[in-house]
């Protein structure tokens, strides 16, 4: 195989378009013998894997293209084919998206396999990212601030209206530069994001906003936001997970009081896909489960392994353990501690997700690693053994300025939402600072950007 042979197939797997044909499909004899629903069968089974796996099973020849579904047109609006074990990479040093140094590339990485893909985005231009759900991309446009979902493998998009339409709706003078950049702030500070899509082809979005304790919410059919008449409790980290918001709430200050999983529903749009009438707006958040002091103490954190929702949270009341529990158990009233999680480990900060450690050498299996809330240090802890230690050596947890990162770091920045777009990698020094630092953004906030 000749060097420009070799260049050209690396340059078609490192690309979005390429993704979606990866190499010329050719008869075969097997192949064409297959019949199509056993095809669509397997089809479906690995595209419940891993997307790409399914653009690779159509690519082996004509007869599989034809007889499967085509992702591009629906990557957006079909739920099966969000690319949920994906995340967009951090690239440390000022890197942040659409850098030019980057060429309009864009790094990917996936939580399970340990996969790394380069996707051709030139949105970045005049876009920022504002969060992740399911794998797809929400963006902000930066000369309107228009909402748009974008797959970042298909390239498929849903526009959603301006941001500014919420303005008018919220509480407060905006009268005056700074009141309104204090504003926008607020609302751009820690975004939980989730979509859900309907069989008509409509998207729904909803956006939490942390600051603020409220949602909004929107259609690709509607002209603006409409923010909830409700406000969301009192609550820490936020989880999306399959169109739905998922918030812990501890409704009383004592020590002694007990935990409240929150789970909010999208709306249902009318039969022209539009939410603004009020009988449209999602209901409050409603209680799915609680949880006693004495199973699982404040704060708890909820995180998505495996298709299930977990709730991680602490022994006693020194932190000195961490326990694991299934929200479906809790939610039947069973307190059973899930006493492993096989080869994953769960990263957990303002965004939370589960790792594999089977390809992902670095990290531990069976782990938790977040920062720990009364010492705020980055800690590990091994779920099967009860021992707590450093992820990362004592010379990473200051962060390598300049020089390589291990992969713990760049997974650590996609949970902290404040700097997973903005080519900044975690270092415990930065994050002792994050007073400092939010303090430094909320100065310098303009109306358009991120």
């Amino acid at each position: 195989m000749t060097a420009r042979t070799r260049k050209r197939r690396r340059s078609a797997v490192e690309t979005s378009d390429a993704a979606m044909a990866l190499v010329p499909c050719s008869p075969s004899p097997w192949a064409s013998s297959l019949p199509e629903d056993l095809l669509r069968l397997i089809a479906w089974r690995v595209l419940e894997g891993e997307f790409l796996d399914y653009v690779r099973l159509r690519a082996v020849c004509t007869g599989w293209r034809s007889g499967t579904v085509c992702p591009r047109g629906r990557g957006v609006t079909d739920p099966r084919f969000h690319p949920r074990r994906w995340m967009m990479l951090p690239e440390g040093h000022g890197l942040h998206p659409g850098h030019g140094k980057l060429g309009r590339y864009i790094r990917f990485f996936n939580l399970y396999t340990g996969t790394f893909v380069r996707a051709k985005l030139p949105l970045f231009r005049n876009h920022c990212a504002f969060d992740s759900a399911d794998g797809l991309l929400i963006l902000q446009r930066d000369e309107d601030t228009a909402i748009r979902v974008l797959h970042p493998f298909t390239g498929d998009i849903a526009d959603l209206p301006p941001l500014a339409t919420l303005l008018s709706q919220l509480d407060g003078d905006l009268h005056g530069g700074e009141s309104e950049s204090l504003m926008w702030f607020l609302i751009r500070h820690n975004v939980c994001a989730s979509v859900s899509s309907n069989g008509a082809g409509i998207t729904t979005v909803m956006l939490l906003f942390h600051e603020l304790s409220r949602v909004a919410f929107a259609t690709s059919r509607d002209r603006h936001w409409t923010m909830t008449s409700w406000k969301v409790p009192c609550h820490l980290r936020p989880l999306s997970s399959c169109g739905k918001l998922y918030v812990v709430h501890k409704p009383a200050t004592t020590v002694d009081a007990a935990s409240h999983v929150l789970q909010i529903d999208h709306p249902v749009p009318d039969e022209k896909g539009l939410l603004g009438c009020s009988r449209r707006q999602p209901s409050p958040p409603r209680l799915v489960a609680t949880c006693p002091p004495d199973i699982l103490r404040y704060p708890l954190y909820l995180v998505e392994c495996d298709s299930e929702i977990l709730v991680v949270g602490h022994s006693d009341t020194s932190f000195s353990g961490i326990l694991v529990h299934r929200l479906a158990d809790l939610m039947l009233g069973r307190f059973i501690p899930v006493t492993s999680i096989g080869d994953r480990a769960l990263f957990i900060d303002d965004r939370s997700m589960s790792v594999s450690s089977k390809s992902l050498p670095t990290i531990m299996a069976d782990t938790v690693v977040y920062t720990h809330p009364r010492t705020h240090d980055f800690k590990q802890y091994q779920l099967g053994t009860g021992i707590w230690s450093l992820p990362i050596d004592e010379c990473g947890m200051d962060g390598f300025a300049p020089g390589p990162c291990s992969l713990i770091h760049h997974v650590m920045c996609c949970c902290i939402r404040n700097i997973w777009n903005k080519g900044v990698i975690y270092s415990k020094k930065e994050y002792t600072k994050s007073g400092f630092l939010v303090w430094r953004v909320k100065r310098k906030f303009r109306t358009a950007g991120c």
